[in-house]
């Protein structure tokens, strides 16, 4: 996959990142990225990228009304919650249950919320996409995703389960960061840091060509637009975003 100066570079970032590969081998990085590094890092970055991004969230999500169930009501799950940067783009009534394999978002989230009382917080459950079986089957309107099919174990299984637990006629909203185009400057960088910028930011993989997963898993109706959001030195400047209907 990767050339040879990739590799080389690959090997100079890892030795410049060699105290977190140390704490990593003692099992120290692991629980100290979860508990205290990831939350503080995600808000800082999503603080940036939510400038970056504001314009493409708002259109992506201005339909979301449209796929209110029967009763007249919304019924949202998001996926990777993490500090709830996207309540501000639900539409007033919305119940939302939120889910994050990580429960260290606690500060963050109680903010945002305070900041979006136009919503009904249905529930907080401590689960990964790939294991939703909290979730009813066919019980939601419209599931959320954004910047989390980059770190889940397995981007599949988190469809599966997205597509298990959205009622018929329901949507699937996402906006994540992809692998650039192979001939490109950003595609290399991308291989130079995979491996160091996995372990440094939580499983976070940079090379996933994730609309091949979207357009694999089985979508009545599937809308992809390819984006640019950069954010000064970081290698995830390719994005997808659009919405899948079951």
């Amino acid at each position: 996959e990767a050339t040879a100066s990739a590799l080389l570079l690959r090997a100079g970032l890892a030795l410049l990142a060699w105290p977190v590969y140390l704490l990593s081998f003692l099992g120290i990085w692991e629980p100290f990225c979860k508990k205290v590094f990831f939350p503080f890092f995600l808000e800082k970055i999503s603080g940036a990228h939510d400038k970056k991004s504001k314009k493409y969230k708002q259109e992506l999500f201005r339909n979301l009304p449209d796929f209110r169930g029967p009763s007249g009501e919304l019924r949202l799950l998001e996926i990777g919650t993490g500090s709830g940067s996207n309540f501000q783009f639900y539409p007033a009534g919305c119940k939302v249950t939120c889910t994050d394999i990580n429960p260290n978002f606690q500060e963050g989230l109680s903010r945002n919320m305070k900041k979006n009382q136009h919503l009904h917080y249905e529930q907080f459950l401590v689960a990964a996409g790939e294991d939703l079986r909290q979730v009813p089957s066919g019980s939601v309107d419209a599931v959320v995703c954004t910047l989390v099919l980059c770190s889940v174990q397995s981007v599949s299984s988190t469809l599966r389960e997205v597509l298990r637990v959205l009622r018929p006629g329901g949507a699937f909203y996402f906006l994540e960061h992809v692998a650039a185009e192979h001939s490109s400057w950003t595609y290399f960088w991308q291989q130079v840091c995979y491996p160091t910028w996995k372990l440094v930011f939580a499983g976070c993989c940079l090379t996933r060509e994730l609309w091949k997963n979207l357009e694999e898993a089985k979508f009545s109706e599937l809308k992809i637009q390819h984006i640019s959001v950069a954010l000064p030195w970081m290698p995830i400047e390719p994005h997808i975003v659009g919405y899948g209907v079951k």
